[in-house]
């Protein structure tokens, strides 16, 4: 599972929704078929991938990391994750 770390240095729910399409787009998940899995409407993931949705729920976004393979990690503001935790991030072993 990859770790959402980058979401601890994210401030916006557009930099939180361009991450997320990316993560869609690498798994090849049509934007119709995530929403679907992750029971939220087309048209509120569509707007939050593309910058446009001020506000998102939790349990929404929790719904859409688990469909997508991704966990959110929380940690206070600036601190720094080990080594293994950067490998495994980056795909190394």
């Amino acid at each position: 599972m990859i770790s959402m770390t980058y979401l601890s240095i994210m401030k916006t729910t557009a930099e939180i929704g361009h991450l997320l399409a990316h993560r869609r787009k690498k798994l090849g998940i049509k934007q119709k078929d995530l929403a679907a899995s992750a029971g939220i409407p087309g048209a509120s993931l569509s707007r939050l991938e593309n910058g446009h949705l001020p506000e998102f729920g939790v349990r929404k976004l929790i719904s859409l990391l688990t469909v997508l393979g991704l966990e959110l990690d929380v940690r206070p503001a600036n601190a720094a994750g080990n080594l293994d935790e950067l490998r495994k991030e980056l795909g190394g072993s």
